[in-house]
C-alpha cells in the first residue's frame, strides 16, 4: 500500500513536470494559437474512445501554435512519457540496456560506431579488454578527433570532440586523467564518424544523424517517423534540445519544408551552410530503415525505441546509439505517432505500467 502511494506521487510529479515544461515553452512562442471548441471536442472524443478519459490540451495547443497544423493525434507529453513508454518498455531493465556502452554487445556483427575506451560502472575496457585506470590513461595519451561522452545521459549532454597529444587534451588544457575524473564513471570514447558528403553538407562540424522512432508489434516493426537532426555551425552535437534543428523525412528520404529548433525556434528553411531544407535528398535512407527494422527485432524488452543512425562516407548506415526512453518529435513530424497513433495506443493502454505500479 505504501509503495503504491509513493508511485502515485512519483507519477503525479513526473506528469506535472511535463506540463510545466510545455506551458512555459508555449509562453515563449511568437505565435500562440488557441484551440476552437470544435477542435477541443475532436481531441477529447478521440481520446475518450481510446483510453476512456479526457486528456490535458496544452500539448495540442503548443504544437498547433508551433506548426500551424492541428491534429487530434498529438500525444500529450505526460501521457506519452508516464503511460505509453512504461507500457511499451520494461522499465526495470532500461538502465542497463540503455547504456550506450552496450550497443556492440547487443548487436554483434552489425555496423556500430567503434568504441575505443569504455568506462562501465567504474571499470575500464580498452578495445574490449578490461584494463586498470592507470592502463586506460596510458593508452589514451595520443588520440586525434574522437568523441568523449557520457554513456547514460541523453539530449547531447556532456559530449566533447577531443584530441589528445602526450596526455594533454584540447579541452581547456586538461589532461586525459582530469577528464576521466570529471566524468567519474559511465562514459566512453568513440571514433569520430566520417559522414557522407551529403550529410556533411548540412553542417560539417557535427555528425548529422537520422532519428528513427520504431514500434514493435509482434514480429512487425512499424516505422512511426524519422527526422534528420542537424547541428548548427561550430557545434559538435545535432540534438534539437542542445541547439540543433530537425525536420521530418518522407518515405523517399527527402526532407520536409521547414525545420524546428529548441522549443520555440520555428520555420527554419535552410541550414547554417545555406542548404535549402525543402526536398533535400538524404543518402542511403532505405538502408537506414532496413537496419533499424533488423535491429529492433533483437530487443525483446523494448517496443518503442529511438535510433540515431549516421551515414558513413561509403554510404553505409552506422548505429550511433539507441534510446529506450525516446521522446516524440511532434513539431518536426506535426503529429504524435502519425497513422499509427490510434493502433499503438489501443495496443499499449491495457498493458501494465512497468514504471509506476499504482
Amino acid at each position: 500500500m505504501f509503495r503504491r502511494i509513493i508511485n502515485k506521487y512519483r507519477k503525479w510529479r513526473e506528469m506535472k513536470k511535463w506540463k510545466v515544461r510545455i506551458t512555459k515553452n508555449f509562453k515563449d512562442l511568437e505565435h500562440r494559437r488557441q484551440l476552437t471548441k470544435a477542435q477541443k471536442k475532436e481531441v477529447q472524443d478521440f481520446y475518450m474512445d481510446l483510453i476512456g478519459k479526457k486528456v490535458p490540451l496544452y500539448c495540442h495547443e503548443y504544437f498547433y501554435s508551433r506548426t500551424g497544423h492541428f491534429t487530434k493525434e498529438y500525444v500529450p507529453n505526460n501521457i506519452y512519457h508516464c503511460e505509453l513508454v512504461p507500457k511499451a518498455n520494461v522499465h526495470r531493465v532500461q538502465s542497463a540496456f540503455g547504456d550506450k556502452n552496450m550497443c556492440d554487445f547487443l548487436f554483434p556483427g552489425e555496423n556500430i560506431v567503434h568504441s575505443i575506451l569504455k568506462n562501465m560502472n567504474g571499470y575500464y575496457y580498452y578495445e574490449g579488454k578490461p584494463v586498470s585506470e592507470e592502463e586506460a590513461i596510458s593508452l589514451c595519451q595520443n588520440m586525434e578527433k574522437v568523441i568523449f561522452k557520457p554513456s547514460r545521459k541523453s539530449e547531447g549532454k556532456g559530449i566533447l570532440l577531443i584530441s589528445v597529444k602526450d596526455g594533454i587534451t584540447n579541452v581547456d588544457g586538461k589532461n586525459i586523467s582530469q577528464l576521466f575524473k570529471e566524468y567519474k564513471r559511465d562514459f566512453l570514447i568513440q571514433d569520430w564518424v566520417r559522414q557522407h558528403k551529403d550529410m556533411a553538407a548540412l553542417n560539417p562540424t557535427s555528425v548529422n544523424t537520422i532519428r528513427i522512432l520504431s514500434y514493435r508489434s509482434g514480429m512487425e516493426i512499424l516505422i512511426i517517423y524519422s527526422v534528420v537532426r542537424i547541428g548548427r555551425m561550430g557545434s559538435v552535437v545535432d540534438n534539437q534540445c542542445a541547439g540543433g534543428i530537425s525536420t521530418t523525412i518522407n518515405k523517399n528520404g527527402k526532407l520536409g519544408k521547414i525545420a524546428f529548433g529548441g522549443f520555440s525556434t520555428d520555420n527554419i528553411d535552410s541550414t547554417d551552410t545555406g542548404i535549402v531544407i525543402d526536398g533535400y535528398q538524404l543518402p542511403s535512407y532505405d538502408k537506414a530503415i532496413a537496419m533499424v527494422k533488423r535491429l529492433h527485432l533483437k530487443l525483446p524488452f523494448f517496443n518503442l525505441v529511438g535510433w540515431d543512425v549516421a551515414i558513413q562516407e561509403d554510404g553505409d548506415p552506422v548505429l550511433i546509439e539507441f534510446n529506450t526512453n525516446p521522446g516524440l518529435s511532434q513539431s518536426a513530424f506535426k503529429s504524435g505517432m502519425g497513422e499509427y497513433t490510434e493502433r499503438i495506443i489501443r495496443e499499449l493502454w491495457p498493458r501494465p505500467n512497468t514504471w509506476f505500479k499504482c
